[in-house]
């Protein structure tokens, strides 16, 4: 088939498909007929199914897509103001857990519900990697720690500002600053070089981060986890990540050992506006 079909019983000749179009490649200038894909179009779509989903009448299917594949819209299960205000600010940086371990189903059901973040282009190059298991956490951290010993040697000045010497003491002493004995630890891998693998690998994760206390799971960024990923070839190695590929975010999750009753207030925001 080509790139879309268009029913023509159900298409009402309105063009908002090709009015969405990001790449504008439907061809709507002869309104007595429905749209069509202009020549050239199938190399240039991005797949991002805008065309199918923006239709209200189902009456187009891509070749790669069909309206009936598509997940509807509940009205019903909208967020208002409200409900979106305390939805974000509910959430928190949790980083004491319990020693439940996290259930593979609902691991894959929080990367399900972030993948369907934006990334430029619809390229979408996130490669999520799972360590699901506290003793395979707490193996990993600790290359974290050699990473940090060997920036206290390498740059002091550096690592006392973040505080990798207290990190290290307390590691000595049995207590994990790094993952907090986290039962999972989740990672968003991409491409060196790909020019929209960083902001599509953060807000991938972030996408995992807020949706995680709909399961009862509370997550928390890893810095260091990722700093280290990043630059230690010795974690590199035991995460087995392929050459030219690299950590962009790393977030603990399990199930919250305390739960919290407010939603303290941020900093005022700063906003410079421009009329």
């Amino acid at each position: 088939m080509d790139l879309f079909s268009v029913d023509e019983k159900l298409c009402k000749k309105d063009g908002i498909c090709a009015a969405e179009c990001p790449l504008s490649i439907i061809d709507f200038q002869d309104k007595e007929n429905v749209p069509r894909p202009f020549a050239h179009s199938e190399s240039l779509c991005i797949n991002c199914g805008h065309c199918v989903s923006v239709c209200p009448y189902g009456a187009l299917t891509h070749k790669n897509l069909t309206p009936q594949d598509c997940y509807p819209v509940d009205k019903e299960l909208m967020l208002g103001v409200k409900q979106s205000e305390h939805f974000l600010r509910y959430r928190r940086s949790i980083r004491n857990y319990k020693s439940k371990a996290v259930e593979k189903t609902k691991i894959e059901k929080l990367i399900h519900i972030a993948s369907h973040a934006p990334s430029g282009h619809n390229t979408q190059p996130v490669h999520w990697q799972v360590i699901n298991g506290k003793e395979k956490v707490t193996e990993l951290s600790s290359h974290v720690i050699d990473w940090m010993k060997d920036v206290l040697k390498t740059h002091p000045d550096l690592a006392k500002m973040m505080h990798l010497d207290m990190i290290t003491a307390a590691w000595e002493m049995g207590f994990d600053v790094v993952s907090r004995k986290a039962p999972a630890l989740i990672l968003v891998n991409g491409g060196i070089k790909d020019p929209f693998a960083d902001s599509a690998c953060k807000i991938a994760i972030t996408y995992l981060d807020i949706s995680a206390p709909s399961l009862g799971l509370g997550s928390c960024w890893n810095g260091y986890f990722n700093k280290a990923a990043m630059s230690w070839e010795p974690l590199q190695k035991a995460l087995g990540l392929p050459e030219g590929i690299t950590n962009y975010g790393t977030m603990m999750l399990g199930y919250p050992k305390f739960q919290y009753h407010r939603m303290p207030n941020r900093n005022t925001p700063r906003v410079t506006w421009t009329d």
